[in-house]
């Protein structure tokens, strides 16, 4: 029973990663985004259920998950004063590094992605 589990988790976690690999932005869960962030889980809620972040269900390893871009989190929590006020106070410096080292991150594959793309030809 228990590598059942572990291997259900472990595909779980490898289609996370394709997710984000194949959008250039990473899929996570509420409770990842809230730990990452410091944005609290109810006002992730409120973000998705008025259009203001995209979300999606997926069949997860304990049934649906939410899912929210992580970027898109970021970007709208960049937004609220309030936020970023208790992020401040409430994110140590090292998660503040972690987040930074995560844009980086994104920052690159983007640019990776738009090098690869064939030069727009004008005429």
């Amino acid at each position: 029973m228990s590598g059942e589990w572990e291997d259900r988790l472990a595909r779980w976690q490898d289609e996370l990663k394709l997710f984000a690999q194949l959008e250039d932005t990473p899929w996570v869960s509420l409770a990842q985004a809230e730990a990452e962030t410091g944005v609290s889980r109810s006002a992730l809620r409120s973000w998705y259920r008025n259009g203001e972040i995209e979300s999606r269900l997926v069949d997860g390893p304990n049934g649906p998950q939410r899912l929210v871009p992580l970027d898109a989190v970021v970007e709208r929590a960049a937004k609220s004063p309030r936020i970023q006020r208790r992020a401040e106070r409430e994110i140590g410096l090292e998660a503040q590094v972690t987040l930074l080292r995560h844009r980086i991150d994104q920052l690159e594959l983007r640019l990776a992605a738009l090098e690869r793309r064939p030069p727009v030809s004008e005429g």
